[in-house]
């Protein structure tokens, strides 16, 4: 396309047209990686910018006041499908629209938020979507912040729930979707696959078949929601399977670098104009500069998952048949079982996290975790450094020890997310870590 120019409001000064984005190329569709480095940016509205500025500001001024009343009418849910103009930095700005335009590409959902911490995105969905006397379905375990939230916040509110192990077949999710559906109504199905932090995968078409079976006379079906933080967006695709929401903590792969902490919701539009409004109202969309590094971010999402990915597949094998550990939970180790034939349907790749089982109990996992070199002992995972924790005594502490025991969260249960350092480095790290137990 040619460029072009038109005159400004003096009539005298020329300015260039912001060009349309580019998705093909002599009809070859451009890949999510390729994309990464433009999409949702024309430099003509930044001054010829190569890359995003930070937009610095609370507010942004109207043309018109006809744009403003336009703008609000978005803002406020009159017109469905947002502002299409700019209005205050609660509500939108141009890092965040970026930011949202390309989460959205790697799953091609049709719409994508973004939020100031994974459990702010997690929390607004539920507020979104959860009315009190209501009953939420999701699978288990879940990260032990969306428990809490699920459980003790909006249990506060009269809100009830039900699970079903992770590893649950279709019959088993029907029972529990009958269960539910005889309680009253029902919002909304979360799911974590591979859950947190077991590694369990949950069977995404198993679960919208149940749905769709047992709410086949309701008007409308509850949305399935599912956080895919441990292998998104790079390595499982939750809205080819059936989901219908897709949640993220872009603090881990997307982020990448442990230095920043965001959310992020995927789907369909008429369930995210829902959400917005939500975030709209309670303000939980996350800042300008965050937004900005996550755009940076996202242009070695690609590179970094890939090698991360390879370095636990060597890391495993050199585990999995060491003296002093009782298993690996890694999902590249799967064959013949169900979990196997999930994987086979849902996976392109088997991640970087996984569960280390070792033989004893806290005292072995402790001594493991003191003696690493390389690897940090911190929680969170999906950065550039191996990470590795015990979940039992950290993130799941508040996880009461009946349902801990139940859901194969064990004193001996070590979790690791390895990074991008040379696989051979890590290896004898971790060789001379068991060798201190």
């Amino acid at each position: 396309m040619t460029d072009e120019t038109e005159a400004d409001i003096t009539g005298t000064t020329p300015r260039r047209r912001p060009k349309p984005g580019i998705e093909t190329i002599g009809g070859r569709k451009l890949k999510p990686s390729t994309l990464m480095m433009g999409h949702g940016f024309d430099p003509v509205l930044s001054e010829g910018a190569l890359k995003p500025p930070i937009f610095a500001t609370s507010t942004f001024v109207f043309p018109d006041a006809a744009s403003g009343k336009r703008h609000f009418e978005g803002v406020t849910g009159k017109r469905p499908g947002g502002s299409e103009g700019l209005v205050y930095s609660r509500f939108n700005g141009p890092n965040q629209e970026i930011l949202e335009d390309r989460l959205g590409v790697w799953e091609e959902a049709e719409d994508a938020l973004a939020f100031s911490s994974g459990m702010s995105a997690i929390a607004t969905l539920f507020l979104a979507l959860v009315k009190p006397g209501d009953t939420i379905v999701h699978s288990g375990p879940l990260y032990a912040a969306t428990e809490t939230m699920i459980a003790r916040i909006l249990g506060k509110f009269d809100v009830q729930w039900l699970d079903f192990p992770a590893g649950a077949s279709r019959p088993e999710i029907e029972a529990v979707l009958e269960r539910a559906k005889a309680t009253g109504n029902v919002p909304l199905i979360y799911l974590e696959s591979p859950a947190n932090p077991t590694n369990v995968l949950v069977d995404i078409e198993a679960v919208a078949a149940a749905r769709d079976a047992v709410f086949a006379d309701a008007e409308e079906k509850p949305p399935i929601a599912i956080d895919n933080t441990f292998l998104g967006p790079l390595w499982q695709q939750p809205l080819r399977h059936g989901a219908d929401i897709v949640v993220y903590s872009l603090t881990k792969y997307v982020g990448g670098h442990s230095d920043l902490v965001a959310g992020g919701v995927l789907g369909t539009k008429a369930l995210i104009n829902t959400i917005r409004a939500m975030r709209n109202t309670i303000g939980t969309i996350c800042d300008p500069n965050t937004a900005w590094m996550l755009l940076r971010s996202l242009e070695t999402l690609e590179l970094r998952m890939s090698r991360a990915g390879e370095n636990a597949a060597r890391v495993c094998e050199f585990l999995k048949d060491h003296a002093k550990v009782e298993r690996v939970g890694y999902l590249g180790f799967l064959k013949d079982d169900a979990q196997a034939d999930i994987y086979r349907r849902h996976c392109s790749g088997a991640g970087s996290t996984f569960s280390l089982y070792l033989k004893g109990g806290e005292r072995e996992a402790f001594a493991f975790l003191d003696a690493l070199t390389i690897a940090k002992l911190a929680v969170s995972l999906g950065g550039t450094e191996t990470l590795a924790s015990a979940p039992a005594a950290m993130t799941h502490l508040s996880v009461p020890d009946a349902r801990k025991a139940a859901l194969g969260i064990t004193d001996n249960l070590v979790r690791i997310s390895i990074g991008v350092e040379d696989a051979d480095d890590l290896i004898a790290d971790f060789d001379q870590a068991l060798g201190a137990i």
